[in-house]
């Protein structure tokens, strides 16, 4: 809870002039204006004496987000607010080698396959030096640890980043498995996609999953609210 926030309206209406957005969880209503003019992008822009923040005296939850234009609902999301140092995570990647370093496109891997999975959390504990995760798809618990070293997925955004490998069980129907990292009473998901023949131990094939976090996106007029760096 607290800290700034960033918030995007897609394919806006010709002709408008502003979206506002509001929220029991902001500080203040934010105002979003065309990133440039004639466009259907509008962007919030921060302004000297604006306060764009998740207010810092609210419990953690689920908060509804409006976005009007002159009065009129046109979009809505729910913003999860988290308890202060609770696990935050802005990437959740299975690496696998000899694939592109954190690929924006997710894709199924086969039965058998060795990954490596990357977390990288914005407010982990000081004392946590590991994270698990947890599938179905995998033979046991991965433990993860703090401090990995792939420059292709850390990123510059400060995040803590834990590393670690899985195996995909060989006789893993195909099939989506739910992924669960686990940091304290904090927990976070995403889906692996498993499909194909199992690898031979001799020829491991390889490829990618990975999901964003962070973002809400509507159909119609796109809505997306991320955490501002």
């Amino acid at each position: 809870m607290g800290g700034p926030i960033a918030f995007n309206a897609l394919n806006v209406p010709a002709g408008t002039e502003a979206v506002v957005v509001t929220s029991p969880a902001l500080v203040e209503p934010i105002s979003l204006t065309p990133d440039k003019q004639g466009s259907t992008q509008f962007v919030q822009v921060d302004k000297p004496g604006t306060h764009h923040d998740i207010r810092s005296n609210i419990p953690a939850g689920a908060y509804p987000v409006t976005a009007t234009i002159r009065g009129r609902v046109v979009a809505s999301v729910r913003l999860t607010v988290a308890a202060k140092n609770a696990l935050s995570i802005d990437r959740f990647v299975i690496h696998p080698k000899g694939a592109a370093p954190c690929g924006s496109d997710p894709a199924a891997v086969r039965p058998g396959a060795e990954v490596d999975v990357l977390v990288a959390d914005r407010h982990p504990s000081r004392s946590e030096t590991t994270l698990t995760i947890k599938s179905s798809a995998f033979e046991r618990p991965v433990t993860i640890k703090k401090g990995a070293n792939d420059p292709g997925c850390k990123g510059d955004d400060g995040d803590t980043v834990y590393g670690g490998h899985a195996t995909v069980r060989s006789d893993a129907s195909p099939g989506r498995y739910p992924i669960t990292v686990v940091s304290g009473q904090q927990s976070a998901s995403q889906q692996l996609v498993v499909a194909g023949k199992p690898v031979s131990n001799s020829q491991p094939w390889l490829t990618t999953g990975v999901i964003a976090a962070g973002a809400g996106i509507l159909a119609a007029l796109g809505f997306i609210v991320h955490r501002r760096r």
